[in-house]
């Protein structure tokens, strides 16, 4: 698996803003774990969040900090990531509008985020979330659901690392921001990537080199257009599903 050794640089948060969030006019909450939160209560919940706004590169969380607070993205993109000793960097997952993070083992965040693009996320005290979270449980049901979807998509990352080639590991990848793309209610025929392609080569395990060939081969066969470096325009969605479970 090849991982791209960086230095961890730990920007300053962009302050966020002290005021409420107004939960009632969020763009992202029926995407998120909010949604199962009771409309009469969402003033309550809005009485521990906080909007906080960072830039493209900036980190929100830091593997091993204490986790003293919850986050939801409201707008933009983040990429999550863990490190190695040694300072090399395996990128875990993308999150986009309606994502939940900062979830913690023993007390710590378990792994590292930062933003991809100009993002908001709400932030949420922790002790009163987890409080508000027991007296609703629609909103338990909603977070258990979220964890069972991180955990299938852990054991596809496995798959995917493990036993599939580049071209089916970008396939994969592809497909899974297509899906994305269509849960958001948007049209899954052109995604944006928000990631570089090192940030794609750490996530599938291959170089940049062969995430950028790979990227040219798929699109010389008419299956994807590129327009600049980060539109792709899907031409053949039943090929990429088709590659992505190795049939092709």
């Amino acid at each position: 698996m090849v991982v791209t050794a960086i230095q961890e640089v730990r920007p300053a948060f962009v302050p966020f803003q002290e005021k409420t969030q107004n939960c009632r006019n969020c763009p992202a909450r029926r995407k998120s774990v909010c949604a199962g939160a009771p409309v009469d209560e969402l003033d309550r919940l809005a009485g521990f969040a906080s909007p906080q706004q960072l830039m493209a590169g900036e980190t929100l969380i830091h593997e091993g900090d204490e986790a003293s607070h919850f986050f939801t993205i409201t707008a933009g993109s983040m990429k999550i990531y863990k490190l190695l000793p040694d300072g090399r960097r395996q990128v875990t997952g993308f999150l986009f509008q309606g994502d939940f993070l900062g979830l913690a083992f023993d007390g710590s965040y378990t792994y590292s985020a930062e933003a991809l693009t100009d993002t908001t996320v709400c932030r949420l005290a922790k002790r009163q979330f987890e409080n508000f979270v027991d007296d609703h449980p629609a909103m338990e049901r909603r977070l258990r659901a979220m964890a069972s979807n991180e955990l299938a998509a852990a054991q596809d990352q496995m798959v995917l690392l493990g036993r599939k080639t580049a071209l089916e590991r970008l396939a994969s990848f592809l497909l899974g921001l297509i899906r994305r793309q269509e849960r958001l209610g948007r049209d899954g025929k052109a995604i944006r990537l928000t990631m570089t392609r090192n940030d794609i080569a750490d996530y599938l395990g291959l170089t940049t080199e062969t995430v950028s060939r790979t990227l040219t081969g798929v699109r010389n066969q008419g299956v994807i257009a590129l327009d600049g470096t980060t539109l792709v325009l899907v031409r053949d969605r039943a090929r990429i599903e088709a590659i992505a479970q190795g049939s092709c």
